[in-house]
């Protein structure tokens, strides 16, 4: 058996070093509980912006949009970053396994993306969202077929899906074809009917699925954010983090407006029971019928040839 855990917590919105700091705070609570691994939410470090509209509708943008576009990338990190490898030598120290989600600065655009850090602190693996949805594409890039692998870690292999990329069947199938076995969800989305699709996921893939969704206040955004509603003294999101057997058995969670911790002990062993009747990617697949192309390779918008030169 191995421990597990999903933390359900608020990043410090535009404050990344704040944020940082209870990463860390927060991956130390993981590891006195016993956790070899624990999964952090969509958009954890550089914050989701949760109600904003950065000024947009169809043919304008306004000026303060584009300031409040500024704060937010001002917010983000790059996979080098100082404040990325401060966190890493806080998973070294802990010793475990961490997923979290970042908004990376990749150039002059921004990803959503998921980073493993192996418990030595180093950055293992990360997952840039495909398919951001609705107003995200204002203001994240599209992440391409090459990080869309998995990480072997001492709990099993792990693959990370972001938010509504879980309801891209052909993402999961490639997951799946992979042997993912712990498979990582970090969310925003807090509504109560998501853990019904993490639920069809586990028993879909036989994979243990740990889902990490934000729980933090209006109040806790800057005065001055832009909000959908401005009650403040109300949730933005609500949580609903939840941790699921293959089996579809919910281990822990889901939980709704408040900060915690869920913990589970898993067993490695359950996959293997549940494909004795199931297997999405082998003996239930039907490659006569249906093939799957998955296309890995870097999707670089600029490539320099220096030529042959003479």
């Amino acid at each position: 058996m191995s421990k597990v855990a999903v933390v359900q917590a608020s990043s410090v919105p535009f404050d990344t070093p704040a944020t940082v700091a209870k990463a860390i705070r927060l991956i130390r609570e993981c590891a006195d509980q016993g956790a070899e691994l624990a999964v952090f939410p969509e958009a954890f470090i550089g914050g989701y912006p949760k109600g904003a509209d950065f000024g947009a509708v169809v043919g304008s943008r306004t000026p303060q949009g584009r300031k409040a576009y500024r704060r937010y990338v001002e917010a983000a990190v790059t996979l080098d970053d100082p404040l990325m490898a401060e966190l890493g030598e806080a998973v070294r120290e802990a010793g475990i396994t961490v997923v979290t989600g970042v908004i990376e600065r990749l150039g002059n655009t921004l990803y959503c993306t998921a980073v493993t850090f192996a418990a030595d602190g180093s950055i293992a693996g990360h997952h840039r969202k495909l398919m951001p949805t609705g107003s995200e594409r204002l203001i994240w890039g599209f992440g391409d077929g090459s990080t869309i692998g998995t990480v072997d870690t001492p709990v099993g292999r792990l693959g990370s899906v972001i938010c509504w990329e879980n309801y891209m069947p052909m993402l999961r199938q490639a997951m799946y074809a992979q042997g993912t076995e712990i498979y990582c969800a970090p969310t925003a989305d807090d509504r109560p009917t998501w853990i019904s699709s993490m639920i069809h996921i586990a028993l879909e893939g036989r994979v243990h699925v740990l889902t990490a969704c934000q729980a933090i206040r209006w109040d806790e955004f800057p005065d001055d954010y832009e909000r959908e509603q401005r009650d403040r003294d109300t949730w933005a999101m609500r949580g609903g983090s939840a941790i699921i057997a293959p089996s579809g058995e919910v281990l822990a969670g889901p939980v709704f407006d408040e900060e915690t911790i869920l913990c589970a002990d898993i067993d490695p062993g359950a996959k293997t029971d549940g494909h004795l009747d199931f297997d999405p990617a082998g003996h239930y697949a039907r490659p006569d019928v249906f093939r799957l192309q998955v296309d890995t390779g870097a999707k670089n918008a600029v490539t320099l040839d220096p030529g042959t030169g003479h």
